[in-house]
């Protein structure tokens, strides 16, 4: 059974506290040219690495009951599309959410 959220899974303010030091070594690194970082250990994202790249198959998000209020009408719809309606409305909700938060942080 879920327990109930007492924090949000996510925040839209991800401003970090950091400590003195690490706000040190940001400068030291945020003043560092381009060409001074050593990339060698990295291997190069290619286009085959995109093609072929596949989200964490392991990453199941956890879900919480609740009740909502809505439309009639906006249910009865999701609802003709077969099986499956809370899960198309929660990929409806998902994609808006990414979305704003991509558009905050961008």
């Amino acid at each position: 059974m879920n327990k109930p959220l007492d924090k949000p899974h996510f925040s839209l303010n991800l401003t970090a506290v950091l400590t003195e030091q690490q706000q040190a070594e940001i400068a030291v690194l945020s003043a560092m040219p381009d060409e001074a970082i050593d990339y060698s250990d990295i291997p190069p994202l290619t286009e085959e690495f995109w093609q072929n790249a596949v989200r964490n198959p392991y990453y199941k998000p956890t879900k919480t009951a609740t009740t909502v209020l809505v439309d009639t009408d906006v249910l009865l719809w999701l609802k003709s599309k077969g099986k499956g309606y809370q899960a198309r409305m929660n990929a409806m909700l998902r994609a808006e959410m990414l979305k704003e938060l991509e558009r905050l942080h961008h």
